[in-house]
């Protein structure tokens, strides 16, 4: 399944859990908790003052 930047973390780790590794290193250490069910990849990243573009070119290096 390709992940892009508006899906939603939770639906990121149903679809493919090896990615939890690279959003924890991002920074990214709540994935369960209730935000990751509601807040799209790319609204955390900007939460977390992080560049959603290096994030994507991680994930998408796996």
């Amino acid at each position: 399944m390709t992940i892009d930047k508006d899906m939603t973390i939770g639906e990121i780790l149903r679809s493919n859990p090896e990615v939890a590794p690279v959003l924890m290193e991002a920074g990214m250490h709540c994935l369960g908790c209730p935000s990751a069910q509601g807040e799209s990849l790319a609204e955390a990243a900007m939460v977390h003052g992080l560049d959603i573009n290096d994030i994507m070119a991680k994930i998408e290096a796996m």
